[in-house]
């Protein structure tokens, strides 16, 4: 959701609190949107058995989104039971500090607005369809549920250490676009994939980009692309190391990444350890 964009922002920033939290007013969504979203969900839902690990199918399942745009304050009702994690209304991309805020309280910001039938295929910002979809199913898990915790409270922290791209490549390579070995072979966790038509297949089956085993320091050296397909993905063996990656305190590994150099996207290095589809 934090993020930066050279378009103007899309979201209705007018009546934001103090935390940009606005209010989901559910009455303002037409019947057209509604009916965008059942398309949206009929697309993604038919590939994410093929392509997304077990802990997104089975939630995906009890979850029913398929009916139409869902209620906020419904799915907190379920979420809040499951890992005391909590949906937030909000406009659109937020500042690096208040995303993070919110991380570390164990609340989701997702977008109340929803893109358009030109966009279908691809948006340039995170819609409400990308949170709901990508994002909630693995705020069910309590392991990946509290490595997100983990990583806004580290978030916020390095607001003040000048690390923001570390953190950014480490969200944008797990949250984003993260990959996991499963007894079926590699899956999709990431948002940005769930939410892809073509990145979905793409990621686990086409012989293009990289798979790289998942090393901290090695994420948070890696740039990114925006607008294309990913060159690389990094592959965990469960949510658990997720979580571990994030226990110690990273502000060695900030001292120690700064005498590191950049790396590009596509690259690849004799220390990887690639892994084959």
């Amino acid at each position: 959701m934090a993020g930066q964009t050279d378009h103007t922002l899309r979201g209705d920033y007018a009546n934001i609190r103090p935390d940009y939290t606005v209010d989901q007013d559910y009455s303002l969504y037409t019947v057209a949107e509604q009916d965008l979203w059942k398309r949206l969900y009929a697309r993604q839902s038919a590939l994410i058995p093929h392509y997304a690990c077990d802990e997104i199918i089975d939630v995906l399942a009890s979850l029913n989104l398929g009916t139409g745009i869902p209620r906020f304050d419904e799915i907190n009702v379920k979420l809040i039971a499951a890992t005391r994690w909590s949906l937030v209304a909000v406009p659109g991309l937020l500042p690096d500090d208040v995303f993070f805020t919110h991380l570390a309280n164990r609340r989701f910001p997702v977008s109340v607005w929803l893109r358009t039938p030109e966009e279908f295929e691809y948006i340039v910002e995170p819609d409400i369809f990308h949170d709901f979809f990508g994002h909630v199913p693995l705020l069910f898990n309590e392991t990946f549920a509290d490595y997100l915790e983990a990583y806004g409270k580290g978030g916020v922290k390095a607001n003040g250490l000048n690390a923001l791209d570390y953190l950014a490549r480490l969200y944008w390579y797990t949250v984003e676009f993260g990959l996991i070995s499963t007894p079926k072979g590699l899956r999709a966790y990431g948002a940005g994939i769930l939410s892809s038509s073509g990145e979905l297949p793409y990621c686990v089956l086409s012989q293009q980009p990289n798979r790289i085993r998942f090393d901290l320091l090695r994420v948070m050296q890696s740039n990114y692309k925006i607008d294309t397909f990913q060159d690389t993905y990094f592959v965990i063996d469960s949510f658990q190391e997720l979580f571990d990656a994030t226990a110690p305190d990273f502000t060695p590994y900030y001292v120690e990444l700064r005498g590191r150099p950049d790396l590009t996207a596509m690259a690849r290095l004799e220390t990887d350890q690639l892994i084959k589809v």
